[in-house]
């Protein structure tokens, strides 16, 4: 079983940046691929972006709302998955998720994912 650590949440301004972490451990070998999502209260987890682990580097897919805005990234060496946010809107304040695929399968729904870390706050403030 993998354990997620998610961090780097914390009180931004509005067009601020921030950098959030996510450290993969416990298996074998790496995921198939990452996901981040975000949820707020009353409503479901939102899907934020996808990255194709396996290999050196891969295809990265991010939602509309935040296309080229956030970008997603990993260090292999390091077992660890970023999400760089830049120019933050207050409609971006949620906890963030990262998660972990073991195979192919539409990997922008919940339940194309197997392992879940505990999420980071993200507030923005205007």
């Amino acid at each position: 079983q993998l354990q997620l650590v998610e961090s780097g949440g914390e009180v931004v301004q509005a067009g601020g940046s921030l950098t959030l972490s996510c450290v993969v451990s416990g298996g074998v070998r790496g995921p198939y691929a990452m996901g981040w999502f975000r949820r707020v209260p009353e409503k479901e987890r939102e899907w934020v972006s996808t990255l194709i682990w396996s290999g050196n580097g891969g295809r990265r897919y991010y939602a509309n709302s935040v296309k080229g805005r956030f970008a997603v990234s990993k260090d292999s060496a390091k077992n660890t998955l970023y999400l760089q946010m830049n120019d933050l809107k207050p409609e971006d304040t949620a906890v963030y998720y990262c998660a972990a695929a073991l195979r192919a399968s539409g990997l922008g729904t919940v339940d194309d994912f197997d392992y879940w870390g505990q999420g980071t706050q993200v507030t923005v403030s205007s």
